[in-house]
């Protein structure tokens, strides 16, 4: 394999992968359902769909109505505008815990692999040790300890601390899943041939090797997003959650109460909201891992 065939098959593969994706229609519904999510999301999160969540606008545990789609809560806000807000807050907490995981363990992984030696006895060492913690306890400890610290004089209360005890506990698996693949492309003919040519050491990881297993990154990505989406209910439903702002996690755990007086809407809206997203990601991460596996992909001319 030539050194410009190598840098280049990243890209040409991702047009392909997206192709392939596409014509899953399965997958394609699921893509819009995430999109539409999306879009909610970020609506609600500037204050333009959900305006001042925290207004009462009706009576007490009022039933779905006309004018209350989903009804109300005992205080007599709108579980609607909650539920957009909750998606809002899991979005966030996604989106930013996928990030720093996945710039973690690539790194990570990546200096392991390539330069062996004793960074990568260290770095085997560190992920061994933050995986034999039971990734649960070592999440509720972090969020506990990080939503009263600050960083810079800002408060890391809320999405960044839920965030990064959900981002700080989850990159074992890609250091290690990165670490095995660029061990492999090390002793391929296009590294060689970057070596030869004089290529630094950070342009041989950036520019040839991590493009060449982007497409693991992708898929670890989004097959990791269905297990953020539910930490971060779980730890709202804790009380470790984002305290500012509605989550699916509070909105259940407040359910709880109404639903011995037969109010069951909030929870039913907040469930439903975490079902459809997990299920939408998770056929997207499947469909995904399918289209860029080349022992799925059909063979190209």
């Amino acid at each position: 394999m030539t050194l410009s065939a190598a840098t280049t098959r990243g890209s040409m593969a991702m047009p392909r992968s997206l192709r392939h994706l596409l014509a899953d229609r399965w997958a394609a519904v699921m893509l819009v359902i995430v999109a539409i999510y999306l879009i909610i999301a970020c609506a609600a999160g500037t204050g333009w769909l959900a305006g001042n969540w925290n207004d009462r606008v009706g009576p007490s545990m009022a039933p779905p109505s006309m004018q209350h789609l989903l009804g109300t809560d005992r205080l007599g806000r709108s579980v609607l505008r909650k539920m957009f807000v909750g998606a809002a807050t899991s979005v966030s907490v996604t989106v930013i815990a996928t990030t720093i995981t996945i710039s973690v363990g690539a790194l990570l992984g990546a200096a392991a692999g390539y330069f062996r030696g004793w960074v990568d006895h260290m770095i085997v060492w560190l992920y061994t040790t933050v995986g034999s913690v039971p990734g649960l306890l070592m999440m509720l400890a972090l969020a506990f300890v990080l939503r009263d610290a600050s960083v810079l004089g800002m408060s890391l209360r809320g999405v960044p601390a839920v965030s990064l005890a959900i981002g700080a506990t989850a990159w074992v698996g890609t250091c290690r899943l990165i670490r095995g693949e660029v061990i492999k492309h090390q002793q391929r003919e296009y590294i060689q041939a970057a070596t030869a040519i004089g290529c630094s050491r950070a342009r041989i990881i950036y520019a040839h090797i991590l493009p060449n297993v982007g497409h693991l990154l992708i898929i670890k990505a989004s097959l990791m997003s269905v297990g953020f989406i539910n930490a971060e209910v779980t730890l709202s439903f804790l009380g470790l959650g984002p305290t500012d702002r509605p989550s699916w996690g509070t909105m259940i755990d407040e359910a709880r109460m109404e639903i011995s007086q037969g109010a069951w809407w909030q929870m039913a809206a907040a469930a439903g909201a975490v079902f459809i997203l997990c299920l939408a990601v998770h056929v997207i991460g499947d469909a995904l891992r399918d289209a860029m596996d080349p022992k799925v992909q059909p063979r190209q001319s």
